[in-house]
């Protein structure tokens, strides 16, 4: 006879959490959002740990390159999406590892039989003032030269003006060598009263570029997540099929952590994925699995080796697997069953295995919910979806700016490598559908409110930390009229209107 769990399973809209006592030192500016990514044995530190409790979801419409860095420069990290030639993933990869904390590498470049037009054409993409000149065209080519505002003027020049003819040659350029400290870059700039700083290795190859604006931005970004060699931290997403050939490209191209990325954790694939990977590369490769719902999930996933499981069947914001194959569970449900898992496993083991919430994030205050029933951190996709750092297009939707976003079992995406059980090609179907989000803007100015939203409440529940979360949250399931009264009612709302001077 089939098992018949005795509770519904129940979403993050089925919960609030009641008030505890709070400290006058209990204020957002105390809070501590530190969490560990990857598992460690009891007295030990883990390998990896996260500055706040968000990372970005495995998916074309969410994670490239940028959202790995302005990401990473939050605290966070971005896991690059895998439904994509493994060179191509790895490049991006790399280019997130590129970057060092105030070394950038170039993506403005032109060779010196460039001309002026492609000048103007490529800083009208990029948007930035400053192009480099190399031999090649390349970021990595020899540095010959640079164009700055200062170098033109389009009224008077004809737009097929050589670059050679008009650039400010390596000769007459203050320059630094690779191995330059940063603070010996900005002592560079300062002195010499220059906006930017070419670094060269021994070749005069061109490494990046340290800006006198970034001097300011740097003391933004107080968590950036950081390797010893003061590179951002990046993750990538791998599958169950082509990890033999994928991984190691990967892992030379700099990335600091692997997560297989699948609809359904509980299998065979991912098994015999996970000990591939480790008796290849030793416990040094970090790998995470997933997704589960329940206890037979994680213990499986845990004993296989993985050093973070993933939660969640269905509950994505395009995710239409539990309409399209009746499969999966409450996100709140499945990470209150997991994290008990969890926790018993850590008493057997004495191994800490940090669980992810991945999919039902609606609101800002479910990430609070999620992490009091137990997660570690969140996954997300829709939330991130929405910034400009995501490699989706921005387009104009009834007088709105939105996002492109669509989820890895569209069609658009043809990732059917995430669903694959084997089986005929051609009977594959649809799990996510293809949609639009509303656009918020940049990274940076989005993720600090809905943090500073996640750190109020839990001052408001007592807790400083994380950890303090799990232990002093009190939790209430709500019915459906406790909901309504929770919101605005019995009123005629005003017409909310923005100032834009």
């Amino acid at each position: 006879m089939a098992y018949y769990y005795d509770e519904p399973s129940r979403t993050f809209n089925e919960y609030l959490l009641v008030p505890g006592y709070s400290s006058k030192d209990c204020i957002p500016n105390n809070v501590d959002m530190k969490t560990p990514l990857v598992k460690y044995k009891k007295g030990e530190e883990p390998a990896i740990t996260l500055n706040i409790p968000l990372v970005s979801a495995i998916m074309q419409a969410v994670s490239g390159e940028k959202m790995g860095i302005a990401l990473a420069k939050e605290g966070g990290i971005a896991f690059i999406y895998g439904s994509q030639t493994i060179e191509e993933q790895a490049n991006m990869v790399r280019k997130v590892k590129a970057n060092k904390a105030g070394f950038v590498v170039s993506d403005s470049n032109v060779g010196p039989e460039a001309t002026l037009e492609d000048v103007l054409a490529l800083k009208e993409k990029t948007g930035h003032s400053n192009v480099a000149v190399t031999d090649n065209g390349k970021a990595n080519g020899k540095f010959i030269g640079i164009v700055t505002g200062r170098d033109y003027r389009v009224s008077r020049m004809s737009l097929n003006t050589k670059v050679k003819d008009f650039m400010t040659p390596f000769e007459n350029i203050i320059y630094a060598k690779e191995g330059t400290t940063l603070k010996e870059a900005n002592d560079i700039i300062w002195d010499n009263k220059l906006n930017t700083l070419p670094i060269i290795d021994k070749k005069q190859r061109l490494v990046g570029f340290v800006f006198r604006k970034d001097y300011d931005a740097h003391k933004e970004y107080p968590n950036s997540l950081m390797d010893s060699e003061k590179r951002y931290i990046v993750g990538a997403g791998i599958n169950t099929r082509d990890y033999e050939e994928r991984v190691p490209a990967l892992l030379e191209a700099g990335c600091d952590v692997l997560c297989i990325d699948s609809s359904e954790g509980y299998s065979h694939w991912q098994e015999t994925t996970i000990k591939y990977i480790k008796e290849k590369y030793g416990d040094k490769v970090k790998i995470g699995a997933g997704n589960v719902v329940d206890e037979e999930g994680f213990r499986f996933l845990a004993d296989a080796g993985a050093d973070f499981i993933k939660v969640g069947i269905g509950g994505g914001s395009i995710c239409i697997t539990r309409e399209t194959k009746g499969i999966g569970r409450g996100q709140a449900t499945a990470i209150i069953d997991v994290a008990k898992a969890r926790d018993k496993y850590f008493e057997e083991k004495g191994v800490y295995i940090p669980i992810c919430s991945d999919g039902g994030i609606v609101h800002d205050y479910h990430i609070t919910l999620a992490l009091a029933m137990g997660a570690d951190f969140c996954m997300l996709g829709r939330y991130f979806s929405r910034f400009k750092e995501s490699p989706s297009e921005r387009v104009m939707i009834n007088g709105n700016y939105m996002k492109e976003y669509w989820g890895e079992g569209s069609s658009r995406a043809r990732n059917w490598q995430r669903y694959d059980l084997g089986g005929d090609q051609k009977l594959n179907f649809e799990e996510g559908v293809d949609s639009y989000v509303s656009y918020a803007g940049s990274l940076h100015d989005g993720l600090p409110q809905t943090l500073y939203k996640v750190k109020s409440t839990m001052c408001n529940c007592g807790a400083l930390n994380i950890k303090e979360l799990q232990e002093k949250a009190k939790l209430t399931v709500v019915s459906s009229t406790s909901i309504v009264e929770g919101g605005a009612h019995d009123v005629l709302l005003k017409e909310t209107t923005f100032n834009n001077k």
